[in-house]
């Protein structure tokens, strides 16, 4: 990035008169619109050249940082590699270019990929059947309430409105039970960071509908009391739901079916490597143990014989957007599945497994490790060791910046104050995680020698340290602000 010349927003760069394009003479005359259609005042766009415009463009494109770019260890995102291979598949032409109004006859292929992505994904969980159709996570993990809530009302058993959620859990479960109008109840964790058994039995009666967890939790543990925990919250009535954020590590390992899940939603942008890029597209596929099939939301793909078909919009069942989602994001995801099939799958999760332990061990020596156990595919450390320089998490991640890494998870979960969560992947070579253990630990030493450097990065990137309070309280988000 030539931060001298193009640091600088597009409005900068406008010069009155200067035109990037010029529209051709009208053929058809020209027709003066209708006053009432007419802005009141000129529209306050930028005038530039073509050469500046694509300077400018071009320069921004290469602050962007992603999995292609480098490193990515963003604890409980799962920023693994997205192989070329998924993207040549799901650009071939006879799925691309299909619209999803056309007659089901001139569609097979693509309802085949739908229903044998559905048979695949719970042949992986351990569920009965899966749907397709929420356009996100955070949709899916909406969908999967709204099955359990159906069921409940199914039954007459109005009553169940209450969702126990660990204190460590993302903040997208009690968002979604609320959306959903449930109301949330907070379940404690163990100095040992997984869900106490004995607050949760205080938290069981006839009024809870269901219980959400990840399992590893987002402390990446091993959640060993599962065996209990779903007997207990069904034995008085409740559910079962199973967050698939932290699924890579279960990946071939274990099934959250067999754990006694009754729901669940993925992720495919982390375990089965869609991209992550813009904030979407998204897909998260919801999927349901036997018994809970009907209240999977329709439309569906059915097979008959040799034929696939779409099951319509029956009256009462659940609706999450009228066509099968976004079906391109799908055919990423089952590209991997095929690509990798029944005997690679499985060394998944083992190798974001080990990556993560082979991280944690080698820095435990100079950064606080709260819970020092065994973790899946991330952990958690709480800030340096060393406390005595006041460089906090922040620091080092703004650090890492400079050394060309992204910055993990900091601040989260909140069970402690300096957390810093880190996720390698299981994509990332032995050599590259050895120079991001190499880096963490020239920081470390940076911190007690030369703690200004660190307080005060990032220093190589185009954009240095932003006051954080200030744009969180007077965030500048127009053109306009900028001149005030």
């Amino acid at each position: 990035m030539n931060n001298r010349l193009y640091g600088n927003l597009i409005f900068e760069l406008s010069h009155p008169g200067r035109r990037g394009y010029s529209l051709p003479n009208n053929e058809f005359g020209h027709y003066e619109l209708p006053e009432a259609m007419r802005r009141n005042e000129d529209a306050q766009l930028p005038e530039c050249d073509e050469l500046t415009v694509i300077r400018h463009y071009t320069n921004l494109s290469a602050n962007n940082f992603g999995v292609n770019n480098g490193f990515y260890p963003l604890g409980s995102c799962t920023m693994k590699y997205n192989p070329i291979i998924n993207e040549e598949v799901a650009a071939m032409p006879q799925f691309a270019a299909l619209h999803p109004l056309q007659p089901e006859q001139t569609c097979q292929g693509a309802l085949q990929v739908y229903y044998e992505m559905q048979k695949s994904l719970a042949a992986i969980t351990g569920l009965s059947e899966f749907t397709l159709n929420p356009f996100a996570g955070a949709h899916g993990e909406l969908t999967g309430l709204m099955i359990i809530r159906a069921y409940h009302q199914s039954r007459g058993d109005m009553k169940r409105t209450k969702v126990i959620v660990p204190d460590s859990a993302h903040g997208t479960n009690p968002a979604s039970a609320a959306v959903c109008g449930l109301e949330i109840v907070e379940v404690k964790s163990t100095a040992d960071g997984v869900v106490d058994t004995e607050d949760l039995r205080g938290l069981l009666d006839d009024t809870v509908a269901a219980m959400m967890m990840t399992n590893p939790n987002t402390l990446g543990l091993f959640e060993c009391k599962i065996p209990e925990i779903q007997q207990l919250v069904h034995e008085c009535g409740g559910l079962m739901y199973y967050d698939g954020a932290n699924l890579n590590p279960m990946l071939g390992v274990c099934r959250p079916g067999d754990m006694g899940f009754d729901v669940m939603h993925i992720n495919l942008h982390k375990t089965f490597s869609t991209p992550h890029g813009g904030g979407g597209p998204g897909s998260g596929p919801v999927g349901v143990r036997k018994g809970l099939e009907q209240f999977l939301p329709v439309p569906k793909v059915a097979k008959d014989g040799d034929t696939y078909k779409i099951v319509g919009c029956d009256e009462g069942n659940i609706h999450v957007g009228e066509f099968f989602g976004n079906f391109a994001v799908m055919m990423r995801a089952y590209a991997y599945i095929l690509s990798l099939g029944k005997e690679h799958i499985r060394m998944v999760g083992p190798l974001a497994t080990l990556n993560a332990n082979y991280v944690k061990e080698s820095l435990k020596d100079v950064y606080t490790l709260p819970i020092p156990t065994v973790c899946k595919h991330e952990f958690v450390f709480d800030g340096l060791k060393d406390k005595s320089t006041g460089v906090t998490t922040m620091d080092v991640a703004k650090r890492l910046l400079d050394y060309g890494y992204h910055a993990p998870t900091i601040y989260f979960p909140l069970l402690f104050h300096e957390a810093m969560m880190i996720e390698p992947t299981e994509s990332e070579s032995k050599e590259t995680i050895d120079a991001f253990i190499e880096v963490l630990r020239l920081i470390a030493d940076e911190a007690k020698n030369n703690p200004e450097e660190v307080k005060t990065a990032p220093h190589n990137t185009p954009v240095g340290r932003v006051d954080d309070v200030l744009a969180a309280k007077h965030p500048i988000l127009t053109w306009k602000q900028m001149n005030q």
